[in-house]
């Protein structure tokens, strides 16, 4: 609790022998004590002592108040502070339970709306499902596949990741890869959608690192994986800034990710046989735009420059 500084204020007023009345007690009973201390404690000479021991008493309650007053002073900040901080985690905690209340809110309006309205479609669903699309899309929260593109349960097998990226087969399991090999193999889907997006903070990185220095971080090691994608971009928007390539990056880190899928033997031997379709998005969330492709070449989708063809691009605005 903070202490007001008032409390600790100090008297100016001090005993004297000057201060003792000479009249007699008897005229004056209020002063008939004062002048009874001045006789036990003896004469004017002792009532000098008197002054001295208690101006020493004074200078030591000065020191004690100043001591008090300081530490006073010294206090209210720390009672403060921690006063504030538990408003922070009270305030903290009200906002976790409104958040919370308000996901709550959002489930039960889905169960009313859509699960109850359509239950049949749920209940089956239930037994199993057989989606159509695999999206593999980008981790951040601006860009939710099902928001942007209207998937309903059971539409589409999704995975995200940072950057939207699929490394190559020979890279080793992955969660991504693992999903990919469960929808292909699995599920049995027909297309492959991988959507890239603007702004991308995965890209930013990938496009930041430099060429001799090894990544030293899990973001950087992840992003690695589109390192192809940087060095067609700085060899073909080299005359852009860096925001520019940015943008130019991050569709063609899609299609290297397309072209990784085809190192996939289960993917490639699909799409030769014209049973699974891998396509290209692009999802620019400033303007709200969507562009889409199709990946497209004959002879294991690859020409002899390693470069691949695409087919059916869209612009959605």
């Amino acid at each position: 609790m903070a202490v007001p500084l008032s409390s600790f204020s100090l008297s100016k007023h001090t005993l004297s022998s000057s201060s003792i009345p000479a009249s007699n007690p008897s005229l004056d009973p209020s002063k008939a004590s004062v002048l009874r201390t001045q006789n036990v404690l003896g004469s004017k000479g002792n009532s000098e002592g008197i002054e001295q021991t208690q101006l020493r008493l004074c200078g030591a309650n000065l020191k004690t108040n100043s001591d008090l007053k300081l530490q006073a002073s010294m206090e209210p900040a720390g009672v403060t502070k921690e006063l504030k901080s538990d408003k922070s985690e009270r305030m903290a905690g009200v906002e976790h339970v409104d958040l919370f209340n308000e996901m709550k809110q959002r489930f039960l309006s889905f169960k009313k709306h859509k699960y109850m309205k359509d239950l049949e479609h749920y209940e089956k669903l239930a037994k199993g499902q057989a989606p159509k699309f695999m999206v593999i899309a980008c981790a951040d929260s601006r860009v939710c596949p099902s928001s942007i593109l209207g998937f309903q349960p059971g539409e589409a097998f999704v995975v995200r990741n940072v950057a939207n990226m699929v490394p190559p087969y020979e890279n080793g399991p992955s969660e991504t890869n693992a999903a990919l090999e469960f929808a292909v193999n699995s599920l049995k889907v027909e297309n492959i959608l991988v959507i890239g997006h603007s702004r991308c903070g995965g890209i930013r990185a990938l496009m930041s690192m430099h060429d001799d220095v090894e990544p030293s971080s899990l973001i950087g090691s992840w992003v690695s994986v589109g390192m192809d994608a940087r060095v067609k971009t700085k060899a073909a928007a080299h005359f852009l800034n860096f925001d520019q390539q940015c943008k130019h990056c991050e569709k063609e880190s899609v299609n290297c990710s397309l072209v990784n899928l085809l190192s996939y033997p289960w993917v490639e031997e699909k799409v030769r046989n014209g049973e699974l379709n891998i396509h290209g998005g692009y999802y620019d969330f400033v303007d709200c735009s969507f562009e889409k492709w199709t990946l497209y070449k004959e002879n294991n989708m690859k020409d002899k420059s390693g470069k691949v063809s695409v087919k059916d691009r869209a612009f959605w605005f």
